[in-house]
């Protein structure tokens, strides 16, 4: 059976070479006589696997010895709240609000203490990131004026396709980020950040693993809240390797595939160069075209998810349509906005965003006349 032109947001494509890896190990790993997903997760076996894949991750981001890295379980949307539980002391954190994921973080963190929306960007229906001088001198002030915990943002907003072109300026406030559909698409300076978190479903692995990158002495003191259940206490998880009980072992083993292919591409500035190119012959198509529109502002543009519609619902759903025929699927855009979006993740192949703009412009050619103005 032929493979799809995969543009899923998550969970998403996954590298050719890695299902091939896997689908040859699924029975037999290394000679063990079994799979990954029937080790004991303390097995020798299994610890060689969890240790390389960590060491191989901490290569690709060059991540200093002063962080921990976790490989957990609940999704990105768990750490939301764990995120306030481990770190909001004062009871006081800052928000930026540039979409729907960090508008959700924002309310889950309100359950534990003050979340301070620090700026947002609903005015713009989410097409624009909020500006960063405004976020800077918003975060100044909260923090002059009672403190802050952390600073909270949502690196790449997957629904509406807008990206951070540059961090806010935190000063001495942590900065903390759901990086999950910008992870390992191009390269991050850790030491920028307080927290990196990402679900694993998009750029990484399979679903099911969320990865947390978290400075240690933000955590060596133990959760903030005495109420944090066990599981959710990034240090009790660092203590014990990710393993307060049995972990994602499968997910894990397939995330280190995903590692060790990203660095064989030549790592994450190889990714990004990659990543951009494929990005922009996708944009091209839709600034010259008189049919399709980009939603994201330019400036603010994702290299990792294309937002784009056409003048109406029905032309939307009818593009979507021929394309899954096509054989080009996950193309419709979230429920929440509609139209369409290309996530053109890492493992995406450039032959397949090809093929996207060429469906495109025969699109177009179809319905010539139609504006996307009208």
């Amino acid at each position: 059976m032929a493979r799809v032109h995969n543009f899923n947001p998550g969970p998403a494509a996954l590298p050719a070479p890695v299902l091939e890896d896997v689908q040859a190990e699924l029975m037999d790993y290394a000679g063990y006589g079994l799979s990954v997903m029937e080790m004991s997760h303390r097995a020798p076996s299994f610890m060689e696997i969890y240790e390389r894949t960590e060491a191989t991750l901490r290569e690709l981001l060059h991540i200093p010895d002063a962080y921990d890295v976790l490989f957990l379980s609940g999704g990105a949307t768990l750490e939301f709240a764990a995120l306030a539980m481990n770190l909001m002391r004062t009871g006081r954190a800052g928000y930026v609000v540039s979409g729907h994921f960090s508008k959700v973080a924002m309310n889950e963190g309100a359950k534990y203490g003050e979340a301070l929306c620090l700026a947002t960007g609903e005015d713009t229906d989410f097409s624009a990131i909020p500006a960063k001088a405004d976020i800077d001198a918003q975060v100044a002030r909260e923090a002059a004026a009672g403190g802050l915990d952390y600073v909270h943002i949502c690196q790449n907003n997957t629904i509406y396709g807008t990206m951070y072109q540059a961090l806010p300026d935190t000063g001495d406030v942590p900065l903390v980020a759901d990086v999950s559909s910008c992870f390992l698409s191009l390269p991050l300076d850790v030491e920028r950040y307080g927290v990196i978190y990402a679900g694993a479903q998009k750029n990484a692995g399979p679903a099911g693993v969320t990865v947390v990158i978290c400075r240690h002495d933000l955590i060596a003191d133990g959760p903030a809240l005495g109420i944090t259940p066990a599981y959710l206490d990034w240090r009790s998880q660092a203590m014990k390797q990710s393993m307060l009980n049995t972990p994602n072992t499968f997910g894990i083993y397939v995330c280190g595939k995903v590692f060790e292919w990203v660095k064989e591409m030549g790592g994450l500035e190889a990714m990004e160069a990659r990543n951009r190119k494929k990005a922009s012959m996708l944009y091209d198509v839709i600034d010259h075209s008189e049919l399709f529109c980009g939603v994201a502002r330019p400036a603010d543009r994702s290299i990792a998810n294309v937002t784009f519609t056409t003048n109406t619902p029905e032309l939307d759903r009818e593009f979507v349509s021929e394309a899954a025929k096509a054989g080009l699927v996950g193309l419709g855009g979230h429920r929440l906005v509609g139209g369409m979006r290309a996530s053109i993740y890492n493992a995406v192949p450039k032959t397949s965003v090809e093929r996207l703009c060429g469906l495109m412009r025969e699109f177009e050619e179809l319905h010539a006349g139609t504006s996307a103005t009208e």
